[in-house]
């Protein structure tokens, strides 16, 4: 249990130590919007005004903010460190999940060494610490992968399935692939107890989401319709944030699935009596529907990259303590480990402008802050009033001609600045800034 508890730690630790973010939503879609509903004030997204999103995660993350707060915490990497805790609980559940998956196949050990192949994947590693939707549904279906998997007391393990599932869709939509699958899956497989109580348990979450949407926007289910208006009817999101062909996912699979999975996957096929499991069937399913979906990111990969994973670790875990020989467990073990790990280098593809983020912290950390500055930086991409921890006013701007870099450089109020790669730094300093520190790729300005 002491191992688990390290593995799951890491991606927290890894998150709040590093900063940055793989993708906007993680700040404007789960940080930002807890920060306005503690403080009253915030960027607030257009999801946030067309009422796209549910409240369930933002409330969650407000909670521990005012926690935070209650505690004297006001540095915000102190704030998101606590922030970080329900994440954290609900990865080492996760990780749990994938030991009681795995040891049902394996026995104990091979339980444990499913953990580490799965939480040191080094994708895990990344998204499991970040306050993605991807990274908090994903940890839902990998619980419920699980329950659904037992074959002793199943009105619980149904309803605790069915549970997470739901929780899964809650904390993002186009998790209801998967549950559509793992429902059509208990449906061929004729375990009618099972769906029965999973049906009745995602109810259950349902009614609560519905009941959510009606507090916060004035009629049950709003977000969730809005959503698929806006995604699947429509056509906006394809027209709005682009589309691209099937094939924009071949090099992101190629470099984040793991050599022992490649191998683990096929093999896992014709896994024995029990056939395809369902992690792999919901990790197909829902990989095809993303190849015939226009709008495509690569962190759309990560449930089916780690469904995946968790299909295969029984299969490597039983190779790794049955037919290796004692004399060679330990090196090719590693060897495993070490080829999850290093896939983490190329996905997500993105750069997480961590420095840019530990800079802005670093701003307001030394006192005295009354304006922010951040230069080659658009308004999405910085880390909005949660990571400025303080109401003072800030801009974004790419070049010194920027009417918003101007008005930063005439309003002395603006005693702060931090800059990309030295962009516009002889205009600062002309300005009156002075180079404070250096933070990675960021320097750190202050003017008198």
């Amino acid at each position: 249990m002491a191992a688990l508890a390290v593995v799951a730690l890491l991606p927290a630790v890894i998150a709040v130590a590093q900063l940055g973010r793989i993708h906007p939503d993680e700040v404007f879609q789960a940080l930002e919007p807890a920060y306005w509903r503690v403080h009253g004030y915030g960027v607030l997204a257009w999801e946030w005004r067309d009422g796209i999103r549910n409240w369930a995660v933002p409330g969650v993350l407000a909670a521990f903010l005012k926690l935070a707060g209650m505690l004297g915490i006001t540095d915000p990497q102190g704030y998101r460190a606590v922030t970080a805790v329900p994440q954290l609980a609900l990865h080492a559940w996760s990780l749990w999940a994938v030991y009681r998956f795995t040891a049902r196949r394996t026995g104990v050990s091979g339980g444990w060494l499913a953990v580490l192949l799965v939480g040191l994947y080094g994708p895990v590693l990344v998204f499991a610490g970040r306050t993605l939707a991807e990274s908090f549904s994903t940890s839902f279906l990998v619980v419920a992968m699980e329950a659904l998997d037992r074959r002793e007391r199943e009105t619980r393990a149904g309803l605790l399935g069915g549970a997470a599932l739901g929780l899964a869709v809650v904390t993002r939509y186009p998790s209801a692939i998967c549950v559509l699958t793992a429902l059509l899956y208990l449906l061929v497989a004729r375990r009618w107890r099972m769906l029965a109580f999973t049906c009745l348990g995602g109810l259950v979450v349902a009614a609560g989401l519905g009941l959510l949407d009606h507090l916060t926007w004035g009629s049950p289910f709003h977000s969730f319709f809005t959503y698929v208006r806006f995604n699947v009817l429509s056509g906006e999101a394809a027209a709005r944030f682009g589309s691209a062909a099937p094939g924009f996912y071949l090099l992101p699979l190629v470099t984040a699935v793991p050599g022992w999975a490649w191998v683990a996957v096929p093999l896992g096929l014709g896994a024995g009596r029990r056939g395809v499991s369902l992690p792999l069937t919901c990790a197909a399913v829902y990989l095809g529907v993303l190849l015939v979906t226009a709008h495509k990111e690569e962190r759309f990969l990560y449930p089916a990259l780690v469904l995946g994973v968790l299909a295969a670790a029984p299969v490597v875990a039983n190779l790794l303590t049955t037919r290796v020989p004692p004399s060679a467990r330990w090196g090719v073990t590693a060897m495993a480990l070490v080829t999850g790990l290093v896939s983490a280098r190329w996905f997500p593809p993105q750069d997480l402008r961590a420095d840019q983020f530990r800079a802005i912290v670093a701003s307001t950390r030394m006192g005295g802050a009354t304006g922010l500055l951040i230069v080659n930086e658009g308004l999405w991409g910085s880390g909005g009033f949660f990571y400025l921890g303080q109401r003072i006013p800030w801009l974004t701007c790419d070049w010194p001609r920027d009417d918003a870099f101007q008005r930063g450089l005439r309003d002395r109020t603006f005693n702060r600045a931090v800059s990309f790669e030295d962009r516009a730094l002889p205009e600062l300093q002309a300005g009156g800034f002075r180079i404070e520190k250096r933070i990675g790729r960021e320097t750190l300005l202050v003017r008198d």
